[in-house]
């Protein structure tokens, strides 16, 4: 099996990205904040990578349909949005939670930092998941447009 290059990375930054937030968890808990802080910007910069990486392939490349059977295609697009809301969500809130830490708004910043790390563990678990199901459960469909290999159209 060959697995595609830009995917494959792109997915290993994603993971790499929740590795070093749950490690700047464990951190921040035992009170270590500038290791906490750097661990943090690294989670950060692995999720930026990891965007840069999938908007370019979508832009200059497109998107790869799902590949496996019809009559689970309907389940994994259902998944699929719910990773693009979670993968969204986990965005907005991760800027805006560097933001808060950066410019020392801790009191914000400690209520929303669990809740934003949470939310970005699931992104990584569901991007996980649907890397396994288009490249290697699966074989990928056609690389296509992003509104047709999400909708269909």
């Amino acid at each position: 099996m060959t697995l595609p290059i830009l995917p494959t990375i792109s997915t290993t930054f994603i993971v790499l990205s929740a590795i070093f937030v749950a490690i700047g968890w464990k951190l921040i808990k035992d009170r270590n904040i500038e290791a906490h802080k750097k661990t943090m910007l690294i989670a950060a910069a692995c999720a930026v990578i990891f965007f840069i990486i999938y908007a370019s392939r979508t832009i200059f490349i497109g998107n790869t349909a799902f590949g496996g059977p019809d009559d689970i295609k309907i389940y994994y697009t259902i998944f699929l949005i719910f990773h693009i809301t979670l993968a969204t969500t986990g965005a907005i809130f991760g800027i805006y939670t560097i933001y808060l830490g950066l410019k020392n708004k801790l009191e914000r910043h400690r209520k929303l930092g669990p809740i934003t790390s949470i939310i970005w563990f699931f992104t990584a678990i569901t991007g996980v998941a649907v890397y396994l199901l288009l490249y290697v459960f699966y074989t990928g469909g056609e690389t296509t447009s992003v509104f047709k290999a999400i909708l269909g159209f």
